[in-house]
């Protein structure tokens, strides 16, 4: 949205500057000093309280203040020379990127009326139907040119939300992992307080994760991709995730790919990884496991990663196996919770780790199923389609 305005910005300027130069150059009379100044004055006050306020934009108090300030202004200019009626255009756009909601429309209607008593002629309606054919065009152009800013609006806070989410996103499954993680290690430490060499290679684990975590908290504030997809393709990435897992939770991990390999979308690849190090962390934290097995699969219209383990399971009730893709129910999942939370989701499942997962699946249009059932394990499958 910033550089739509800084185009609505450079629209007003443009529509100030022009008339203001035509009555420089060509006005005459003495009153031209006292109309620049108004032009001047305008042009400074936009500046000083619309460009440099960006911040106040849509919040009725003070935005409602500024731009009354601007129709005076206007009003005052279009009384004095009529080519300043100009500027009506250039203003289009800032009752709906200035006011909140319905106020642009009520802004809208005060800067055409303004511009029009200011041109003197209103007394011409009773004997000159045009004058209000005029009238009507101009409204139509402001209402045109405020859908098309309201559009803008919404399309920057769509794209601001989606960001949040993102962003929420990284920091569940880097941060709060890896948080997670190191306090499991210096819990373990302290549990060991009489072996002094366990007690080490506790807080030397610990150590590690935090340089890795303090490393993808830089990575998520740059908006790159995971670090490990920096170092390597993605079958390497997760055997790398798997062997870092395996050494901070005792319990072996393998990585197999089959198919074959065929380049993916940068987000893709972000999407499987990220699937994998939620579902090793929660078969970890939930599941009891003795093993877990990840599988890439290059299928002939899909990439498929599925991540299983030998743990405890839980009961998914009569959803098993639905697809939890975006837009699923949640209830299989806060049963799954309810009854013991166990399992690769396992206590994830009533908060933010599947529907994290859900939320980028969906976003590169794939789906999460998750299939599980008590002391059987559970099994995770994230399916995309290639582009």
């Amino acid at each position: 949205m910033s550089r739509w305005l800084q185009a609505f910005h450079l629209l007003f300027y443009a529509c100030l500057t022009f008339p203001t130069a035509v009555v420089a150059l060509m006005g005459t009379g003495g009153g031209r000093p006292l109309t620049l100044g108004l032009a001047a004055g305008m042009g400074v006050y936009y500046w000083l309280f619309v460009v440099r306020r960006s911040e106040d934009l849509e919040r009725l108090y003070p935005m409602a203040v500024h731009f009354t300030v601007l129709l005076v202004l206007l009003f005052l200019l279009v009384r004095r020379e009529p080519v300043f009626e100009l500027v009506q255009f250039g203003m289009c756009p800032l009752p709906y990127v200035m006011l909140p909601g319905r106020w642009g429309y009520a802004g809208a209607v005060a800067l055409v009326l303004t511009t029009f008593l200011g041109t003197g002629r209103a007394a011409e309606l009773a004997v000159n139907p045009g004058v209000l054919g005029g009238l009507l065009a101009n409204a139509g152009l402001v209402t045109i040119m405020g859908l098309f800013a309201q559009h803008l609006v919404r399309a920057g806070e769509v794209g601001v939300l989606r960001e949040r989410a993102r962003l929420a996103r990284e920091i569940h499954d880097t941060l709060a992992q890896g948080f997670s993680g190191i306090i499991t290690q210096l819990e373990a430490a302290e549990q060991a307080d009489d072996d002094l060499p366990a007690v080490r290679q506790r807080i030397a684990v610990a150590k590690r994760l935090a340089r890795e975590n303090l490393g993808e908290a830089r990575r998520s504030v740059d908006a790159l991709r995971p670090e490990p997809l920096n170092r390597a393709r993605i079958d390497l990435a997760l055997g790398d995730v798997a062997a870092r897992w395996s050494s901070a939770s005792g319990v072996p991990a393998t990585v197999s790919v089959d198919g074959t390999r065929r380049p993916l979308e940068p987000e893709v690849e972000a999407t499987l990884l990220r699937a994998a190090q939620e579902g090793l962390a929660n078969a970890a934290k939930h599941a009891g496991a003795r093993r877990v097995a990840i599988t890439l699969s290059y299928m002939e219209n899909e990439v498929t990663l599925d991540l299983l383990d030998d743990g405890t399971g839980f009961d998914t009730g009569t959803d098993a196996g639905t697809d939890a893709g975006a837009g699923a129910d949640t209830g299989t999942d806060s049963r799954a919770g309810t009854s013991g939370g166990s399992g690769t989701v396992g206590n994830a499942s009533g908060g933010y780790g599947l529907a994290a997962m859900r939320e980028r699946a969906a976003a590169v249009g794939g789906t999460v199923t998750v299939e599980s059932a008590p002391g059987e394990g559970t099994a995770l499958c994230v399916s995309i389609p290639y582009a």
